[in-house]
């Protein structure tokens, strides 16, 4: 009789999942009844299963045993059930998954992967087949659960079932795809402030580091921009330059948390590594020719202004939805750091130049009684279905 002793094991579970590209990220689709019932609820559980879903945390930073692919764009989830808001068809929560720590970041929304949502929707049965048209345009009503706020996809339908291929094309992308109309409804609350600290403009002073000129919003996602010649930088950078430097990511890090510190997002720079989703730290240049990381041209003439942003500590490769929200409405503000980039004066749309290529925006914004107020931002992005079935994992994990 072996005196090896026996290790008790227990058996992996499936769960109903969908892997999905939005937009320029990829990230792993959920119905909430088909979560395991402890998951269902917010929580300890639910955070827990989608780490061990992702493959977090990793120290190798690959992702190896699990679903994420180890960048912030793709270690994403989603979870999606009918809404319980009035005029809405589904609600939508986000939860951003770290790559090298046990966190899950549920702040802020995904623009990109909220290309995906309505198509999903509609796969499984949450849109009233009423509203689907068999040909067409389907209008899928969505609550953003995260940020609180309503977003509309309009989807493409071909003989009753949601159209994924086209010629569509965008930038970040390998293939063309349908295109998928996003338009998020007044990104800004009534009660909230678009400009935390009341200014167009501001003073960012960061110790040992240097004071620079930024623009702070609330539209989309919260962010604060830069002028890309203030922090050394041109505009035009890919993501080698600044992801292969480590004081330069750990200096920029530091404007990020004393960014979020003066937003009023947290109450000390240490609490912001806790919160890595938002804010966005970005920066803005004028229009410049360069050469995007697939190696097509980008001329000066192609674009209105430059932007790079950073996502979960590292310049993102393209450029999130949220955030490509923020730029639409700080452009059409005259005097705000991004509108000064691409010109000054009134603008409702914007092409700007990011390390994947271009991309155009458009926000609808007006003065009322003295505060700015924008009624939507628009952007088009593409989203298909890249695998589907079950994911498994260990029925011990959560």
């Amino acid at each position: 009789m072996s005196d090896v002793p026996q290790v008790k094991t227990v058996p992996q579970v499936k769960i109903p999942a969908t892997y999905m590209r939005g937009g320029t990220s990829k990230g792993v689709f959920f119905s909430l009844e088909d979560l395991p019932e402890p998951a269902q609820l917010p929580g300890e559980a639910r955070d827990k299963l989608l780490l061990r879903v992702i493959g977090s945390p990793d120290p190798y930073g690959k992702h190896t045993d699990g679903m994420g692919g180890a960048t912030s764009s793709t270690s994403k989830t989603v979870i999606v059930s009918r809404s319980g808001q009035p005029d809405h068809d589904v609600d939508y929560l986000f939860g951003q998954v770290a790559i090298d720590r046990p966190f899950v970041d549920w702040s802020g929304n995904c623009g990109n992967l909220t290309a995906a949502v309505g198509a999903f929707a509609i796969s499984k049965g949450l849109v009233d087949p009423n509203r689907i048209p068999d040909n067409g345009i389907a209008t899928v009503r969505i609550w953003q659960v995260n940020i609180r706020k309503t977003i509309v996809a309009r989807i493409p339908i071909s003989n009753g079932e949601v159209q994924e291929t086209g010629d569509f094309e965008l930038d970040g992308v390998t293939f063309p795809a349908a295109e998928v109309q996003v338009e998020f409804l007044s990104p800004v609350d009534a009660s909230e402030a678009m400009f935390p600290t009341g200014q167009l403009v501001d003073d960012l002073d960061v110790p040992g580091i240097g004071c620079f000129k930024a623009t702070m919003i609330n539209a989309g996602i919260p962010t604060i921009f830069l002028n890309a010649q203030d922090i050394g930088y041109t505009g035009t950078e890919l993501q080698d330059v600044i992801n292969g430097d480590e004081e330069a990511l750990k200096r920029l890090e530091t404007i990020r948390a004393h960014g979020a510190v003066q937003m009023g997002l947290v109450d000390h720079i240490d609490q912001a590594a806790h919160r890595q989703h938002t804010p966005k730290l970005a920066f803005v240049g004028k229009p410049a020719d360069y050469k995007a990381s697939s190696g097509k041209a980008v001329s000066a003439n192609d674009v209105d202004l430059l932007v790079r942003a950073m996502s979960m500590g590292k310049l993102h490769h393209a450029m999130m939805g949220t955030a490509a929200v923020a730029i639409a409405t700080a452009a059409a503000i005259p005097g705000t750091l991004v509108n000064l980039a691409a010109g000054g004066g009134e603008r409702q749309v914007v092409r700007f130049g990011h390390p994947s290529g271009t991309l155009k925006v458009g926000a609808s914004a007006s003065l009322v009684k003295g505060e700015w107020v924008v009624e939507k931002a628009v952007m088009s992005r593409s989203a298909r279905v890249l695998m589907e079935g079950w994911v498994r994992v260990p029925g011990d994990a959560f």
